[in-house]
């Protein structure tokens, strides 16, 4: 089971269109302030993101913490939405495009509803929980585990190419990284 989920996620990952991964990291590189959200197991991922965000020094938040500042212009709102229509996904970004933010998100439905609120998307080509029925279930994985697999795949090669960008050391990183463990 180990070779066919490793395999159906590097299938995912090469199809993923480097461009893309370039065109999201220079946003991120760039943004005044990263706000991200996910919902589920998507979440996690994406919060894992930030954490690595914040280790390379980019000014980042999830929604929901206490402490994540109102987004506008110069700002950026990464969100995953795997199926592409999730309802909390599309309110916050309708929410980020009215306060003048940038719109990236991460999605497996490029031609879904999140997609058309997006000024920047990157397909994620994988099975959600969208498509895990029947004649279109494609992995030997449950639901949705492609898309979250292969999303913590994808940002740990966005955080080596926003380290190159950044110009981030792994010492400055590590000196960013809590002491309250």
């Amino acid at each position: 089971m180990f070779r066919i989920a490793i395999e159906e996620l590097g299938a995912v990952l090469a199809r993923v269109d480097d461009a893309g991964i370039d065109t999201a990291c220079r946003l991120l590189a760039g943004a005044r302030q990263i706000v991200v959200y996910g919902c589920g197991r998507e979440a996690l991922q994406v919060k894992g993101f930030a954490m690595r965000l914040y280790h390379l020094g980019l000014p980042v938040s999830v929604v929901g913490d206490m402490t994540t500042p109102p987004l506008g212009r110069g700002d950026v709102f990464l969100a995953s939405s795997g199926p592409g229509e999730t309802t909390t996904v599309l309110t916050l970004m309708r929410v980020a495009r009215e306060a003048g933010a940038t719109n990236l998100l991460l999605t497996a439905q490029p031609g879904g509803s999140a997609a058309g609120l997006a000024d920047t998307t990157l397909a994620i080509p994988a099975q959600t929980m969208a498509d895990d029925q029947g004649v279109r279930k494609t992995s030997v994985l449950p639901m949705g585990s492609v898309f979250e697999g292969a999303l913590f795949l994808l940002f740990e090669v966005m955080v080596l190419k926003l380290k190159s960008l950044t110009g981030a050391s792994s010492e400055a990183m590590r000196a960013r990284h809590t002491n309250m463990e």
